[in-house]
């Protein structure tokens, strides 16, 4: 059994991928309001939103468990509409030695994608690859969905 690993997830949106990417670059701290259930808060620590080295902090359930996040926005590549987030501290970090979030909207005409890429190393086998994660991500993306189609 692998230590490291990677989870891809697709799911077509008809919500608009350009509002969905901005949400993830720009305006992290809008989820709240958008999956109130999933995000109770994210916060700027560190920098500017949307910018590369910008550090926030998330306060989120799963799994029914509330949790919190410390991220560092590792890449952003406007031409493909995605943004990498990597997780320095946490409840995830618990089970993974490096654990990284990658949100891609590929716009198509009325018919979008979103995709979750989760790249991550366990610190041990025992640890379960991320799928609750994943799960979770994609509830997220319907929940944008139904809020932006409103």
């Amino acid at each position: 059994m692998s230590l490291t690993g990677k989870l891809v997830s697709q799911i077509e949106i008809k919500s608009d991928g350009d509002l969905f990417y901005e949400l993830f670059r720009q305006k992290p701290h809008h989820l709240s309001n958008v999956s109130p259930d999933t995000f109770q808060g994210v916060e700027l620590h560190e920098g500017e939103w949307g910018v590369m080295g910008s550090v926030f902090f998330s306060n989120y359930t799963l799994d029914g468990k509330e949790e919190v996040a410390k991220t560092i926005i590792e890449a952003v590549d406007e031409e493909k509409r995605s943004v990498t987030y990597k997780v320095i501290e946490g409840h995830l970090l618990e089970s993974y030695k490096t654990l990284s979030i990658t949100i891609q909207a590929d716009i198509h005409g009325e018919s979008n994608l979103v995709t979750w890429t989760i790249d991550y190393e366990k610190l041990n086998e025992t640890i379960p690859d991320p799928n609750k994660l994943i799960d979770s991500a994609l509830k997220v993306t319907k929940e944008i969905e139904t809020h932006y189609l409103k």
